[in-house]
């Protein structure tokens, strides 16, 4: 059974991820460190884990495998449930892939020294109603094309 997680604490699009794991009939888990309202369902559970750096990170990255979908903007986590099996989209719709991890993770450390030098990056654009179209189409083929190797 594919497994959908939701790395939740600053995830925009969860509502959007529900509906799809919902039209599946997929098990969601929401991973955050803080409480946060979800729907009612069976098939979507609320997983609180300890403050902290990459506390939910590990917990996504323990349990996503293969063929799992995780939706994630943190790159690192990307990488990790990538080398598991799992399928990673950010909630923008960017599929992380084998091929695309190297340079996202070059670009994060790109960032991360330009920050630390006091540049100004201008951060990312704001998210979005066509980010948030992208997501679902990402999301809805992630699945498609899991289900369609099973068969």
């Amino acid at each position: 059974m594919i497994t959908v997680f939701l790395d939740a604490d600053a995830c925009p699009v969860k509502d959007e991820a529900y509906k799809v794991a919902a039209r599946y009939g997929l098990k969601t888990y929401v991973v955050s460190n803080a409480f946060m309202q979800i729907p009612q369902s069976p098939l979507i559970e609320r997983v609180i884990v300890d403050a902290g750096p990459d506390i939910a990170d590990d917990w996504i990255a323990e349990r996503a495998q293969a063929g799992d979908v995780v939706v994630t903007n943190d790159i690192p986590l990307a990488e990790r449930v990538l080398a598991n099996g799992a399928a990673a989209i950010a909630p923008n719709g960017k599929v992380f892939t084998r091929d695309s991890i190297g340079s996202a993770i070059a670009g994060r450390a790109l960032m991360e020294q330009l920050r630390s030098t006091g540049e100004i990056t201008g951060g990312p654009k704001p998210f979005d109603r066509n980010d948030r179209s992208r997501f679902l189409q990402a999301m809805d083929e992630a699945i498609g094309k899991e289900l369609r190797r099973r068969r």
